[in-house]
């Protein structure tokens, strides 16, 4: 993990954070101070190194003890996944430095939500969200109109008319409770410029969707690899408990990721050159944490 952790802290430090290299539960952290040197941040650097499957999920057990441990005392860590770091470096630096309150500020109020197409949202999504675009229905920007506050003070109109962040949902899946028909929608992905907070953002895009769409219930997954989806809950969304982890093969060449089926034998051909999942050609593996389940009910049924 030498190259890893010495390469996000060496980051931090080129742009005046303070931080030190320290022990959780055995493993090596990052702690942070946050620009304004009020509050210190846990980030936790974790190397790829599995060569097998079994193995992946062996080490990933471990790591969410590790991370149980921090989240209770310190809050839930910034977690850099080897594979992220060297794939998506520029969203994931950024995301950091926001993660320690380095951020352009923008308002929910100061913004507008409009209808996109799906080449527009596969274009935004693709550059700042960690898993890029998913097949989708409905896609909807949030376009900043007016500036406020911190981003204000990047110019003058710099940053008007700018998409800034973008929400897409699936088509309905339909079935029938107490004699009447129930329209449930999946929230497939969001995700806003990663150097930006936009407060009120997901909810402003959430109620054009509802209002457009009239649902009766829309459901989505907090990935734990980066949050618990606490803003869920204060969208109004209610726990449905936890969806299993995921295990990936990760080419250590490109560092791209690809979950591996129940049974798979063969990755998909776009990982050329590496047509095993055994760890011959060099293949590398990773578990993720699982996902926790929200729902959203905006009709009554059991």
């Amino acid at each position: 993990m030498c190259r890893l952790i010495d390469d996000i802290a060496a980051f931090l430090k080129e742009n005046g954070f303070e931080c030190s290299r320290q022990i959780r539960d055995d493993y090596d952290v990052i702690t942070a101070k946050t620009a304004d040197g009020g509050y210190t941040r846990i980030i936790l650097p974790l190397e790829i190194k599995a060569s097998s499957a079994g193995e992946a999920r062996f080490i990933s057990m471990g790591t969410e003890c590790c991370i149980s441990f921090i989240a209770s005392s310190e809050g839930y860590p910034l977690i850099i996944t080897e594979d992220r770091w060297n794939s998506q470096r520029n969203m994931m630096q950024k995301r950091l430095m926001a993660h320690l309150e380095l951020f352009s500020q923008a308002y929910a109020r100061n913004c507008e939500v409009r209808r996109i197409d799906k080449a527009e949202a596969k274009a935004f999504l693709s550059e700042n969200h960690s898993y890029g675009y998913a097949a989708c229905r409905y896609c909807y920007g949030l376009f900043l109109k007016r500036q406020t506050g911190h981003i204000a003070e990047e110019g003058p109109d710099s940053n008007i008319g700018k998409l800034i962040a973008v929400a897409t949902f699936s088509n309905a899946r339909k079935w029938i409770k107490d004699g009447k028909e129930i329209r449930s929608y999946e929230w497939t992905r969001y995700a806003s410029l990663p150097d930006m907070r936009v407060s009120g953002g997901m909810g402003k895009l959430l109620k054009a969707f509802i209002k457009d769409v009239q649902p009766d219930d829309i459901m989505s997954y907090a990935d734990l690899e980066w949050s618990e989806g606490k803003v869920y809950e204060t969208l109004g969304f209610e726990g449905e408990g936890i969806k299993e982890p995921v295990t990936f093969v990760v080419d250590g060449e490109t560092w791209k990721r690809f979950p591996v089926r129940s049974g798979m034998t063969e990755v998909r051909s776009d990982m050329a050159g590496h047509n095993n999942i055994d760890g011959t050609y060099g293949n590398l593996f990773f578990r993720n944490f699982g996902s926790r389940k929200f729902r959203l009910k905006l009709t009554e049924y059991k």
